[in-house]
């Protein structure tokens, strides 16, 4: 079919011409891989999937170099974190590599979709879901792996804009022991009522709090850091993975540059030089009192389809507390985290995070 008009591509609402889709069934496990056109899948009206939720799915993103090269970002860890995520489901695990091979072949089909434009991107996402045809909650004896793409172009079509946040406290995302450290599709759907009731108040996301004490967990469907300055130290402080939060492959890199940036390893460009890395709850209490001393640096989130999103205030139990943000919209932490993971995506910048697909 023709290419979309890459200048006015809305997130999620275009997809190339192809698909793969691999069968599986608990007798003789996964069946042939075929790349077909992409159309409507064939489930039965019984399916474990449509009753039971038993679905599961990754976000990852393809990108072409100046030279025209198809590359993508840290791919292995979105095939590890999907065989996790299956395991909590009782849904088949399978070859990470043997996958991601796979996808690249569907890839090199549909090339001509990834687009070159400054800022755009190939969308892939691999989806498994159970298709056993028979009601009953058990681990589903039929199975369907596939994969989809789209192009979508930059997040921020018109410069960066920071979010603002409401510190909800009538819901939560995710609970000790639950699914929320699982990129399940169960945990998506409802998350949309309250992000409604959120944007009737003025704010764009949710800020996902848990227990007595308020501790910050997720931004709306990101990871979740903060920065504080106390003295000539700059803190950067994410929340642990301690099974409520999604082990998102953008917080592990800006983890992993904050980390080596501050141990001298390799240093960020414009990233502060007296930087410390925690891994450690962090709650409203601390976020409001570092606001008013004037300590609190900056928030932002961290995903797939932003890379980073700044926010610039939260509403907490009837009052917003302000975010500082640069005049370009971002802070001083969030901008040299950017351009670097944007530099690395792009193929500017050498890593071995980059994996190149095709020529």
């Amino acid at each position: 079919k023709p290419l979309p008009d890459f200048s006015k591509l809305a997130f999620g609402e275009n997809f190339t011409d192809h698909m793969l889709a691999i069968p599986w069934n608990n007798v003789s496990g996964w069946g042939t891989p075929k790349i077909v056109p992409y159309g409507p899948l064939a489930v039965d009206p019984s399916s474990s999937v449509l009753h039971y939720a038993q679905t599961l799915f990754e976000g990852m993103k393809a990108y072409r170099d100046e030279n025209g090269r198809v590359m993508l970002f840290r791919p292995d860890m979105n095939m590890k974190r999907m065989n996790t995520s299956a395991t909590r489901l009782a849904l088949p695990t399978f070859n990470g590599d043997e996958l991601l091979a796979l996808i690249k072949e569907l890839l090199k089909v549909d090339k001509h979709w990834v687009p070159q434009e400054p800022g755009h991107s190939l969308y892939i996402r691999p989806t498994l879901i159970g298709t056993q045809r028979a009601l009953g909650v058990s681990p589903p004896k039929e199975a369907l792996l596939f994969v989809i793409c789209g192009p979508v172009g930059p997040y921020y079509s018109d410069g960066f804009k920071p979010v603002s946040l409401h510190g909800t406290t009538e819901f939560i995302r995710a609970a000790p022991g639950g699914t929320g450290g699982y990129k399940l599709g169960a945990n998506y759907g409802p998350a949309v009522m309250p992000q409604k009731m959120a944007n009737k108040q003025g704010y764009t996301q949710n800020l996902w709090l848990h227990g007595p004490d308020h501790c910050l967990t997720e931004v709306g469907t990101m990871n979740m850091f903060v920065a504080f300055k106390r003295g000539e130290t700059t803190t950067l402080v994410t929340p642990p993975l301690d099974g409520m939060i999604l082990p998102g492959v953008v917080r592990d890199s800006v983890l992993t540059l904050a980390r080596d940036h501050a141990s001298g390893k390799r240093s960020v460009p414009g990233l502060p030089s007296n930087l410390v890395v925690e891994e450690r709850n962090v709650t409203m209490a601390e976020v409001k009192s570092a606001s008013q001393k004037g300590e609190l640096v900056e928030l932002f989130g961290t995903g797939t389809a932003a890379v980073i999103s700044p926010v610039d205030r939260i509403g907490y139990l009837g009052e917003d507390i302000n975010i500082p943000v640069g005049e370009d919209g971002m802070g001083p932490l969030s901008r040299p985290f950017w351009e670097r993971l944007m530099g690395i995506q792009k193929g500017q910048i050498k890593s071995d995070w980059t994996v190149v697909v095709c020529e």
